[in-house]
């Protein structure tokens, strides 16, 4: 019988690289060899028995070798003393779409490493669909150097918005683990495309995430997903969304980062009130800005606020770091201080408030007290697009706000009444009466003033598609915000007051890659340029804060009183239900 390695070069490669591994960790534990590092000083959390040790952690190679070795036998290159603090496993974001928060990969480390997170779960479908022709290229710019950040990066094929060709090339490459963010209202209507990627993502034996849109799924449709085997599903929004959820089978993701700041609340309770088991549960963001990891934190914020909100501190950490790998069939390697795992570790001075005071990855130092050590050092330039102007014959008539409908009495008119926290069509889009004098819609709902919002097409080869409406979500008393975003098709918002001003501050941004502009009296206020492809800005971190910020301040003189979020990054979730109510083409 022949040896089934003989012939494979590959497979003798790999079992003399493990045979010199079993034999390196023999050697260092019998004394014989150096280990890279020994982090002594420490109360190290069990996650597996749910208590709290003092111990040490032996670490070679990036992966912890041992739990309190012979220190009369073992030799190391380096030890660092744990101060008596708290070791928890490196916390994990289960779900988060890179181009949303405006900032690549090596910027966006910069705010979350020291906040403790050490492994992300990246979606990346809005950024291949921008880069349309060139996504698979643009892709490969864009993961070439994930091991230099200094945090795990695990992405996901694209399972709308792109081509199944895209799909299907991008689930070949590093560190690509499965497919991303399958659509159930697409697929439950019998779509081929969505058919071939599910099963894409099947043969590829990788995790399939999926957007579950469970509040409007009625209870045989809600089968659709978890019987193709989808894994993970983040589309939760109320305590019954949640029980859902976790009945059909899926690993339920609790999003923070997306809405109003009582929807992340609103979860937590219900978890806590029926006291549901914290393993059906992983964090993330979702969506989130950079500025506001950078004040309130991330997954360690949302990990302190379970625990606020009166769940065990240990099950809540486990939510944001074992349940998290396990979902992804990641325990092997993330999740846990135990040997053989990544030596990815957070010390913190409390379990109850999760306060980093150092974060390792693979046993390397990369922040303390809430700063990165070094900043990755990656270079994105070759992703910087050209500007490609389309509204070159845009009128501003075509930003008139028209009634759908007069009132029989001519003092009434129904409009479009937009809000920037709408969740399901009734609450995101509605049709409205409001007061007609004059001929001119009067922009006034429920006694509150509102701006003029217009959905407008960029590029078009006949009549170009306009939505006209009102607001809810910035509030001017003159001057335009607009924002750009070119995924799954090439849209902007504007939002404003006078449609001579609307159409000015478009006709600014139109001259840009994508990005945010504010503007009064068609002057510029303030710009934000995201020149990687419409979705990505070539700044690091520092750049990136101070650019949003300048909209916030300009829009500040303007009249506006913003909470929260940055208003570029709520504004730019509008698209997310502007394309699945089908306001744009």
């Amino acid at each position: 019988m022949l040896d089934s390695t003989t012939d494979n070069p590959l497979a003798n490669a790999d079992v003399a690289a493990q045979d010199d591994h079993v034999r390196t960790i023999f050697g260092i534990l019998e004394g014989e060899r150096e280990a890279d590092l020994l982090l002594r000083n420490l109360y190290i959390l069990d996650v597996h028995t749910e208590s709290v040790y003092p111990g040490t952690l032996l670490v070679h190679g990036e992966r912890i070798i041992a739990l309190n070795p012979d220190e009369s036998i073992v030799r190391f290159r380096e030890e660092f003393d744990g101060q008596g603090l708290y070791a928890i496993p490196g916390l994990i974001d289960a779900h988060l779409h890179f181009e949303s928060q405006l900032a690549h990969p090596a910027a966006f480390g910069e705010a979350i490493v020291p906040s403790g997170t050490t492994t992300v779960f990246g979606e990346t479908l809005d950024f291949a669909s921008a880069a349309g022709d060139e996504a698979v290229e643009a892709a490969r710019a864009l993961f070439s150097d994930h091991h230099k950040l200094p945090y795990r990066l695990y992405a996901f094929a694209p399972g709308k918005k792109t081509s199944t060709e895209v799909t299907e090339a991008m689930l070949e490459m590093d560190p690509v683990i499965g497919l991303g963010e399958l659509a159930h209202l697409s697929y439950m209507t019998g779509n081929a495309d969505d058919f071939r990627k599910s099963a894409l993502g099947r043969a590829n034996a990788g995790v399939v995430n999926c957007h579950w849109g469970v509040t409007a799924l009625s209870d045989t449709l809600l089968n659709y997903m978890p019987a193709i085997g989808v894994d993970n599903n983040h589309d939760v929004w109320n305590e019954d969304d949640i029980e859902k959820s976790v009945r059909y089978g899926l690993n339920t993701q609790i999003k923070f980062g997306v809405g109003s700041p009582e929807v992340i609340r609103t979860m937590l309770r219900a978890i806590v009130k029926r006291r549901w088991p914290a393993e059906n549960f992983q964090l993330c963001a979702d969506n989130i800005s950079v500025d506001r990891v950078l004040r309130l934190g991330h997954i360690d914020w949302v990990i302190s606020l379970a625990i606020e909100m009166g769940m065990p501190p240990i099950q809540a950490i486990k939510m944001g770091t074992l349940y998290t790998a396990r979902s992804f069939h990641r325990d092997r390697d993330l999740g846990s201080l135990s040997p053989g795992r990544f030596a990815d570790i957070v010390l913190t001075d409390s379990l109850s408030k999760i306060n980093p005071r150092f974060v390792f990855k693979g046993g390397k130092l990369v922040a303390q007290d809430r700063k990165l050590i070094a900043p990755a050092g990656i270079d994105y330039s070759v992703l910087t697009k050209q500007a490609r102007p389309g509204l070159g014959d845009l009128r501003s008539e075509q930003l008139d706000l028209v009634p759908l409908e007069i009132s029989e009495d001519g003092t009434q008119a129904k409009v479009l009444l937009f809000d920037v926290y709408g969740r399901g069509h009734l609450k995101f889009a509605q049709e409205v009466w409001v007061p007609f004098r004059d001929g001119v819609v009067v922009p006034e709902y429920e006694g509150a003033q509102l701006n003029r919002i217009s959905v407008v097409q960029r590029y078009t080869d006949g009549e170009r598609h306009v939505v006209n409406g009102l607001f809810k979500g910035v509030s001017i008393e003159r001057g335009a915000v607009s924002t750009f975003w070119p995924a799954p098709s090439a849209y902007f918002v504007v939002v404003g007051s006078d449609s001579a001003e609307m159409h000015e501050n478009l006709s600014q941004l139109d001259a840009l890659v994508g990005g945010c502009i504010v503007t009064e009296d068609g002057e510029s206020k303030a710009v934000l340029p995201l020149n990687f492809y419409g979705v990505m800005a070539d700044m690091d971190l520092a750049e990136l804060v101070e650019a949003t910020r300048s909209i916030d301040d300009a829009l500040a003189k303007l009249g506006n009183h913003n909470e929260g979020e940055p208003v570029v990054n709520k504004l730019l979730t509008l698209f997310i239900s502007l394309d699945r109510f089908g306001f744009m083409k």
